[in-house]
């Protein structure tokens, strides 16, 4: 795991703007999987902005989204489908078959799901992983549990998660949806690449549980320390419960002792710690 730290979160924007510019531009049409949230809406303003100066083209690239509420509809106002248009897709050349997103209103949930995770496949993995981090540790909507499950599933939101997401909902936290669909811990790591994203204070003591810590299902980012070609940035305020040591260096991943077992055994359709 590598980590990088920039002094402000618009110069880690600008940076990952310019990095995800170049990959297109070498590759057009790398796969990419993209987060919600606050965090990355500054790198998306940034992608607008790169675009329009005809610096990023979008027009060979596929995307696959983290998750959705289940229950809204795409048109609904807020829904991940409709925060996605209004944060990039309208904005950039991405045709409109190339992205992927998950139908939360789907009548057979389960289904939905396995239908993600197939054109997933068919897309031939995903290139590039962009991730947020969530104040308990989450990505994507993989909430800490005893064990997380692999693949794209139905998951049940914590209240702490409701409430960050709330801006959405009239910031009624009661309003967002207690359930909603996402990739699965094993999908994520199965990407090729991944850079993590945080900022801010309010992330500081979460981005050292998964830099720092044991690999465990409480902290599911912890298990970002079992792939290969992984990188956290962050700017200097999430940043700050790190030794500077830290900066730059890959890192080993550390097991807790009920972890270690099944940590060496694979990602299999659950991962626990138990």
């Amino acid at each position: 795991m590598r980590v990088r730290i920039f002094d402000r979160p618009e110069r880690v924007a600008r940076a990952l703007a310019s990095h995800i510019a170049k990959l297109l531009t070498a590759q057009p049409t790398a796969v990419l999987g993209l987060p919600t949230g606050s965090t990355p809406i500054p790198l998306y303003r940034e992608l607008v902005r790169l675009h329009r100066a005809g610096r990023a083209d979008f027009s060979g690239a596929t995307t696959f989204n983290l998750d959705e509420f289940v229950g809204l509809e795409a048109g609904d106002p807020r829904s991940y489908h409709a925060f996605m248009r209004r944060h990039l897709f309208d904005e950039v050349n991405l045709a409109s078959r190339r992205i992927h997103m998950l139908n939360g209103a789907a009548r057979d949930l389960l289904r939905e799901c396995a239908r993600y995770e197939r054109a997933i496949a068919r897309a031939g993995g995903i290139d590039l992983q962009i991730l947020g981090l969530g104040l308990n540790g989450h990505i994507g909507f993989n909430e800490p549990a005893r064990a997380l499950v692999a693949a794209t599933h139905r998951a049940h939101l914590r209240l702490a998660t409701r409430r960050a997401n709330a801006a959405l909902f009239g910031h009624r936290s009661r309003a967002v949806p207690a359930e909603a669909l996402s990739m699965g811990m094993a999908t994520i790591l199965g990407a090729r690449r991944i850079v993590l994203l945080a900022t801010g204070a309010s992330k500081a003591r979460c981005v050292e549980w998964m830099v720092g810590g044991f690999i465990t299902p409480r902290v599911p980012s912890s298990f970002l320390q079992l792939h290969q070609d992984v990188e956290v940035w962050l700017d200097r305020a999430a940043a700050t419960r790190l030794s500077g040591a830290l900066s730059g260096v890959l890192r080993r991943p550390r097991r807790s002792r009920r972890g270690r077992r099944r940590a060496r055994g694979g990602v299999g359709s659950t991962l626990s710690d138990r």
